[in-house]
């Protein structure tokens, strides 16, 4: 897609969310700042409803209760009724046995469009050896594209692996991302935004790869420009949400450093 950013803004796609507890509300505002519109209804009794107006469903495990996976579960299905994008974000998987259940059974009982995490939430779901500590990847024995390409084209869907480098795979096409910053590691919640902004981007391209990629090259280059001005943690959030608000995409296509394997 020519022009993702200003495709977003003119349509305002509707982002469904069921996500983390701790990282709700800049989830909430990565996503309006992008020029998406968010809506967190986490309520079995309305969230299948609210689904149904969305154009996109993110579901994020980071906080994880049994309640909210019946809520899931629920919107999901609506999602699929609808034919709309599912993009699942596996936080912890690797962590706990309940965590790793719970997302077995999501993939299982629904169909997920793109799945996203970070090197070793992946590599465990695709059944690699993996160690990942509390919600932070640690190491994978596996080569990372690989694992994304195989686990992809396992489930017929598109693949996000986030880390100093990102992933993308649809089992065809692979994509290596190298925009951001280390700052964007350095406060709680970033990796949650990114299936945000990804959830934003496949609103408004069928080509759920391209997408996933050009959500990620823009975050990580909004990371690039904050990162100029910031003077730490505190400063670096604030800049991130201004530079994302004041992006363009003639500033992002000549920016943009990705290459496909």
């Amino acid at each position: 897609m020519k022009n993702p950013l200003e495709s977003i803004r003119e349509s305002k796609p509707l982002v469904h969310h069921i996500t983390n507890w701790v990282t709700i509300y800049d989830c909430a505002n990565i996503t309006r700042a992008f020029g998406a519109l968010p809506i967190m209804a986490h309520a079995p009794e309305e969230c299948a409803d609210m689904t149904g107006i969305s154009t996109v469903f993110v579901l994020n495990i980071g906080t994880l209760t049994t309640e909210l996976i019946d809520a899931m579960l629920l919107s999901a299905k609506a999602a699929n009724e609808k034919d709309m994008p599912v993009v699942l974000d596996a936080v912890g998987v690797g962590a706990t046995k309940f965590r790793d259940e719970m997302a077995a059974k999501i993939l299982d009982s629904v169909r997920v469009d793109i799945i996203k995490g970070n090197y070793s939430e992946i590599a465990k779901l695709a059944g690699e050896n993996a160690i990942t500590r509390g919600v932070e990847a640690t190491s994978i024995e596996a080569d990372p594209k690989k694992v994304a390409k195989e686990f992809a084209k396992a489930r017929s869907c598109v693949v996000v692996m986030t880390g100093v480098e990102d992933i993308i795979s649809d089992g065809e096409r692979t994509f290596v991302v190298k925009n951001g910053h280390a700052l964007m590691g350095s406060i709680v919640g970033t990796g949650c935004m990114a299936a945000s902004i990804i959830g934003s981007f496949a609103g408004v391209n069928s080509d759920l790869c391209e997408a996933a990629k050009d959500a990620l090259c823009y975050f990580g280059i909004a990371g690039q420009l904050a990162a100029e001005k910031s003077e730490g943690p505190g400063t670096f959030k604030m800049y991130l949400y201004d530079e994302v608000y004041n992006l363009s995409d003639k500033k992002a296509q000549s920016m943009m450093n990705f290459e496909e394997c």
